[in-house]
């Protein structure tokens, strides 16, 4: 794949998320651009981490209650450990689909396919904003079996859909498809607890063609209608914390709520 094809002139919300993460899959058009949200809001490098932590924790806690199918939309770069190997070092036998429509993770996606031989995983190029054709790509319903529970992992994602996209509409499309027992594990951007710091990451994403919408608890916990919260609800990462794992202390420790400024959730679909 050429560089044309990847845009590599051109700021790449995953890219960017990349170098906050420390990885190396990034340009210098994403690396000015993270530099220059970095100087507008430098807490987002935290948001990012937590994020990343977040992730790790939800899918151990569900593989640990017995989740053996996961869909994960919105991919972004492979990062080690990614979804699957979290999940499969719980559960060997756990199945996992990664979705994502942009050409830089398609170069990556090799990366997220050494699943364990008990398991399988595998990568679908779609558009989350087209849910019904994302369900039925062929290599989602050759992995996982949507009659059974499936968790669906939208880490990261919802932000960088303002309302005119319809971004509850595509949630509540994507868990009616889902079996009872399914759960909907979220993180998102939220204008909380330093608004101004927020508004200014915002500005410096729309300069480079990114549109994002930060919301507030209450528009975040409206993406989890219908569905039964797992306790504590919608909170912050380094507040969300069911089974007393310690994980999150070693990246979101003696880390102010405005620091953070990053909601998570879990629920389960009755």
């Amino acid at each position: 794949m050429s560089a044309t094809d990847l845009r590599t002139d051109q700021p790449h919300s995953a890219r960017m998320y990349d170098y906050y993460l420390g990885g190396r899959d990034n340009y210098a058009a994403d690396r000015a651009a993270a530099g220059r949200a970095l100087a507008a809001f430098p807490n987002i490098i935290v948001i990012a981490r937590s994020n990343r932590v977040w992730m790790h924790r939800a899918t151990r806690y569900l593989a640990q209650q017995g989740m053996r199918q996961f869909l994960d939309i919105g991919t972004g770069i492979p990062t080690s450990p990614n979804l699957h190997e979290i999940a499969q070092e719980v559960a060997p036998d756990a199945r996992v689909v990664y979705v994502d429509r942009d050409p830089v993770v398609r170069a990556q996606s090799a990366r997220l396919l050494n699943s364990t031989p008990e398991g399988r995983t595998a990568y679908v190029e779609a558009d989350a904003a087209d849910p019904a054709a994302l369900l039925v790509a062929p290599d989602l319903t050759a992995t996982l079996d949507l009659t059974r529970p499936v968790a669906l992992s939208l880490n990261a994602l919802l932000h960088f859909f303002p309302d005119d996209r319809d971004p509850y509409g595509m949630v509540t499309h994507l868990m009616e498809a889902l079996a009872p027992g399914s759960h909907l594990v979220i993180s998102h951007v939220t204008t909380d607890f330093d608004p101004e710091g927020i508004a200014r990451a915002i500005q410096v994403y729309a300069s480079a063609g990114i549109q994002t919408q930060a919301r507030t608890k209450p528009e975040v916990e409206r993406f989890l209608d219908g569905l039964e919260p797992v306790p504590p609800g919608v909170a912050l990462p380094h507040h969300w914390n069911t089974d007393g794992q310690a994980e999150s202390s070693r990246v979101t420790a003696d880390v102010s709520d405005a620091e953070v400024s990053c909601y998570v959730a879990m629920a389960r679909k009755p």
